[in-house]
């Protein structure tokens, strides 16, 4: 299952689309409220993808284990010590509703950190590549909203192609400022 991230900022706002398997949706996330940027930072939603991970993933283990569950609650958190620094001390904890004995509730918790897909990736420690850019549409994102975007920024060009910038068109993840 392929699964991406599209953002694009600019003075006008903070957009952000999510693609999973072709199905794609909006996330709500604020532009910074002075200077460029998102107001969210990417220690955050790395927190929050953690959480939501293990929160989707409690209910898809229920199901698969015959376990009641009627609401879960999942804290994340990570030390980061400076700019540059990977997080450390990566910890959550999770407390769930059901109407399970103490120890199915037990082994669902086990059992979905055991299959908890980006827990998993972290704890494999992936690598990571920063690639040419190649645009959103080779993404798959929605190309209309692209263009409403390139409306609204003023430009009237799209983001992706002969009339993205020198600069993004020719990085490619090679050479001195890689």
């Amino acid at each position: 299952m392929q699964i991406s991230a599209y953002i694009r900022n600019n003075p006008d706002g903070h957009e952000v689309q999510l693609r999973t398997a072709g199905a794609i949706q909006r996330l709500a996330v604020s532009a910074k409220a002075s200077g460029p940027g998102s107001a969210t930072n990417g220690g955050e939603l790395l927190m929050a993808a953690l959480a939501t991970c293990y929160c989707n993933d409690l209910y898809r283990e229920a199901a698969r284990l015959g376990i009641p569950i009627s609401g879960c609650e999942v804290v994340a958190s990570a030390q980061f010590n400076g700019v540059g620094l990977g997080a450390e001390s990566v910890v959550y904890s999770a407390r769930v509703d059901s109407s399970a004995p103490r120890e199915q509730v037990d082994l669902l918790l086990v059992e979905t950190d055991r299959r908890a897909e980006v827990h998993n990736t972290l704890r494999a420690g992936c690598a990571v590549q920063r690639v040419a850019w190649r645009g959103p549409r080779a993404e798959g994102i929605d190309a209309s909203a692209i263009a409403d975007a390139a409306t609204r920024d003023g430009t009237n060009q799209p983001t992706d192609g002969p009339h993205a910038s020198s600069v993004t068109r020719g990085a490619t993840g090679e050479g001195p400022h890689a």
